[in-house]
């Protein structure tokens, strides 16, 4: 109850509070603006209505294409100012009377002002959270780049989104279907370990797009999160540098530089970032049937180094192309041991040590070619991304005690390389029409070869040697799209279709083949409303699909237990989603709030399997399987707010429910006849509602100095096998700013309570409870710098998705 009485309090505290002008005349100001010397437009840049004493009346930013409109101006005489970071401030005075409404002051041309190279700050000081069109924009502020020293840090202070903080693995409404993009292009890169690679003052802003637009790959229930960098285009030569070391049990320690070069028609960068991390996991598991607990202590380990270069060549005004390179290395290990105790037999106690490798180097080349035409906002542009990763793993398993299994060791070998080509074109046919138009190519192919020195079970019950496999999976998608956008006085409405060919072909030691072609259509619809200014309307629709993920059709063992082995499932079918939501937007004079529900219509949910082995009825099988058509459904609000000019905060809650389906089979003995044993195969449906509130706070204590605090609860859910506990946490911070705001100097404690921790009680696929616990009450210092004096000058780049996954883990 205290959790709902802080969230009433703080929707109290965001009621608006407004007046309405008196003059009956309203009028309009429009116009788009360009960089004068690039001749490209220029995104939310700020314009401002001022009365001529000075005072704010109202204003607005300019969209993706340098354009704006602001309407309900009272009749009278302003100053129209238009400032932005880098350039010369410019500023016109209208007039609006009843017979000049509606004023368009065309193309304005902003001029670098080279006065100020040595003053730009390209971070804002606290973060904002904006809607539009198809997504949720949340600029990045100091506030939140210093809660952390990696991308992985800052997620959870997201509305809607989180990150588990075992895994690494990331979910949006509850929903790790999602997919997770660095400007625009997905990595091969582990999403897991490719966030704590991205140090937080990198980032410019998080998009969370949860109803993408047909322009999208249609991959992901739950939508898209799309990380949007600092771009390295300042004139001269810039950077910045930052340093990072966080701990409790074991040290955790971070690097990163970033650097470029821009002289006439050539733009260079290149940046580096490393991590380095040792990561305490325990945990236990009490089974009360037979008096049984598990008990778990892993240590994971991982060293990574990514680079990236690349160049940017201005043939003219018009034409330019850009080419770069990522390069990921890492290698890690992870050494866990698993004791069993049967406090009733200690006879069966055993122990299991589990030690694993990998080696894995990711690679990505990127070409990118763009024309401008005379028309502002009409281009075509050619991009092509080419992505290989390889991985080698090595895994021993030693057993003590009464152990089913001899001690063996598994090997795996993973090749993954994929090709996205893209061809897209722009035309905004007049002011108010837009058309775009576009086609893409995805081939993406993946081979493992699996051997083991272990054993299996025939199907006559002998243990003998497990086979070496060889797992083969292509999958080519060739595609088409086309939006259409139309924009009537205060209405917007935006429509579109992407029509897929799938052609998927799996193979297993060239004997076991599996073959599933399709051609599906998924369009999209957007629809806004603004009456003025201050409040936004908007009901989206589109049609998503859930491929399934490598690890979930590999049919080469996840892992194997005495007691369970996990399998992929080549027969996978894929999974359809319906989804439909609405937003309002509410701008305030000191915030804005947003508040939208949202409806998913599922068809074949992908979902957990769990299986008796057949040669074996003590042990059981996990698997994937599809299931019946589902739902899920679920309310959203956000908001940032300023009460005072030295306290600041942003505050979400969302709720969410999803019916959940699964397979359980359990093994039921005949009374009658004990030797009798009968396999009983059960549906399991699980109705799950959940719900998420978090709020940070930042308080201004001098003009260096700043204070913050986050907090965190997330109430009781259900998964297919689990009743999870609430988890809830409370993390504090201070901020420095030193050398004339180059430096940054931040201190955080984090979970200061030490309250996180992942605790369960469940039913299948046996009766258990018990927790996992991780280094969450750690201390975090870390070290910001920014060099060289460039001017920004943005360099105007489509952003595009991809559509792999690994797919999830766990029992269900």
């Amino acid at each position: 109850m205290k959790q709902f009485f802080l969230f009433f309090m703080l929707c109290t505290l965001l009621i608006p509070i407004s007046a309405g002008a008196t003059n009956d005349i309203k009028g309009s100001v429009s116009g788009s603006v360009l960089d004068k010397n690039l001749r490209e437009p220029l995104p939310y840049v700020t314009i401002a209505i001022e009365q001529l004493d000075g005072a704010i009346l109202t204003g607005g930013v300019t969209d993706d294409n340098g354009i704006f409109k602001i309407s309900e101006i009272p009749g009278g005489t302003y100053n129209a100012s238009i400032q932005f970071i880098g350039y010369k401030k410019y500023t016109a005075q209208i007039t609006i009377s009843s017979g000049n409404k509606n004023i368009d002051l065309g193309v304005i041309l902003l001029e670098e002002d080279v006065a100020s190279l040595g003053e730009v700050t390209v971070t804002a000081e606290r973060t904002t959270i904006q809607q539009k069109l198809d997504r949720k924009v949340v600029t990045i502020g100091k506030d939140l780049t210093t809660s952390g020293p990696t991308a992985a840090d800052i997620m959870n202070n997201l509305p809607s989104v989180n990150v588990d903080q075992q895994t690494g693995d990331i979910s949006l409404r509850g929903n790790q279907n999602v997919r997770v993009m660095v400007d625009g292009k997905l990595s091969n890169v582990p999403i897991a370990q490719l966030l704590k690679q991205i140090p937080s003052t990198s980032i410019k802003q998080i998009e969370l797009i949860t109803n993408p637009s047909a322009k999208y790959n249609p991959e992901g229930m739950s939508g898209i999160i799309n990380i949007v960098l600092h771009k390295n285009t300042m004139i001269g030569f810039n950077g910045n540098a930052s340093v990072g070391l966080t701990y409790e049990e074991e040290a955790k320690f971070n690097s990163a530089i970033d650097m470029n070069y821009r002289n006439g028609k050539f733009n260079f960068f290149g940046n580096w970032g490393h991590n380095s991390s040792k990561n305490q996991n325990n945990g236990h598991v009490f089974r009360p049937d037979d008096n049984s607990e598990q008990f778990f202590d892993v240590l994971d380990k991982g060293r990574s180094n990514l680079f990236k270069v690349g160049v940017d060549f201005y043939l003219n005004d018009k034409h330019t192309i850009s080419v770069f390179t990522n390069q990921n290395l890492f290698d890690g290990g992870t050494t866990g041991l698993t004791s069993v105790f049967y406090y009733d037999e200690p006879l069966f106690d055993q122990q299991q040590l589990f030690r694993a490798m990998s080696d894995n180097r990711s690679s990505q080349y990127n070409f990118d070619y763009k024309i401008d035409f005379e028309k502002e906002g009409h281009n075509i542009e050619l991009e092509a991304d080419y992505n290989t990763f390889t991985d080698d793993q090595d895994i021993d398993f030693d057993f003590t005690g009464n152990a089913f299994l001899d001690n063996y060791e598994d090997a795996s070998d993973t090749d993954r390389d994929r090709l996205t080509v893209n061809l897209d074109y722009v035309n905004p046919l007049n002011e108010t029409t837009k058309l775009e138009l576009g086609v893409q190519a995805l081939l993406f192919e993946t081979n493992i070869a699996y051997n083991s020195t272990g054993n299996s079970l025939n199907s006559q019950g002998t243990l003998v040697p497990t086979p070496s496999t060889d797992f083969d999976y292509k999958r080519d998608i060739y595609s088409a799209y086309a939006t259409f956008g139309k924009s009537f006085d205060k209405w917007s409405v935006q429509l579109g279709a992407r029509v897929e060919q799938v052609e998927v072909k799996a193979d297993t030691n060239t004997v076991k083949a599996f073959t599933n072609d399709y051609l599906q259509v998924y369009p999209s619809a957007f629809v806004t409303y603004t009456p003025s200014e201050k409040n936004q309307m908007q009901l989206s629709y589109s049609r998503r699909v859930d491929r399934p993920g490598i690890s979930q059709v590999n049919p080469i063992r996840e892992f194997t237990t005495p007691f369970i082995s996990a399998f992929g499932n080549t027969q996978l079918q894929p999974q359809f989603t319906n989804s439909i939501e609405a937003n309002y937007t509410r701008s305030l004079e000191k915030g804005s709030i947003t508040g939208g529900v949202f409806y998913r219509a599922i068809e074949d949910e992908i979902n957990r399997a769990l299986f008796v082995d057949r040669n074996d009825i003590n042990r059981v099988i996990l698997t994937y399987d599809n299931f019946d058509n589902t739902s899920a459904y679920g309310v959203e609000l956000s908001g940032n707010y300023r009460p005072t000019k030295w306290w600041s905060f942003n505050a979400s809650f969302d709720l969410y429910n999803q019916t959940q389906t699964g397979i359980s089979e359990f093994v039921d003995t005949n009374q009658a006849d004990p030797s009798v044993a009968d396999i009983v195969t059960e549906t399991v449906e699980v109705d799950n509602t959940a719900w998420n509130f978090r709020v940070f706070n930042n308080f201004k204590v001098t003009k260096t100095v700043s204070l913050s605090a986050f907090g965190f609860y997330r109430g009781q859910n259900r998964t297919l096998q689990f009743e999870i506990e609430p988890m809830y946490f409370v993390n504090v911070g201070a901020r420095v700013s030193l050398w004339e705001g180059r430096g940054t100097f931040s201190l955080n404690y984090n979970d200061i309570f030490d309250t996180m921790q992942f605790a369960f009680d469940g039913v299948r696929p046996y009766r258990q409870v018990g927790a996992f616990n991780w280094e969450s009450n750690t201390v975090n210092v870390s070290l910001a710098y920014r060099f060289g004096g460039g001017k920004y000058r943005a360099k105007s780049r489509k952003r595009r998705d991809d559509n792999e996954k690994d797919g999830s883990g766990g029992i269900f």
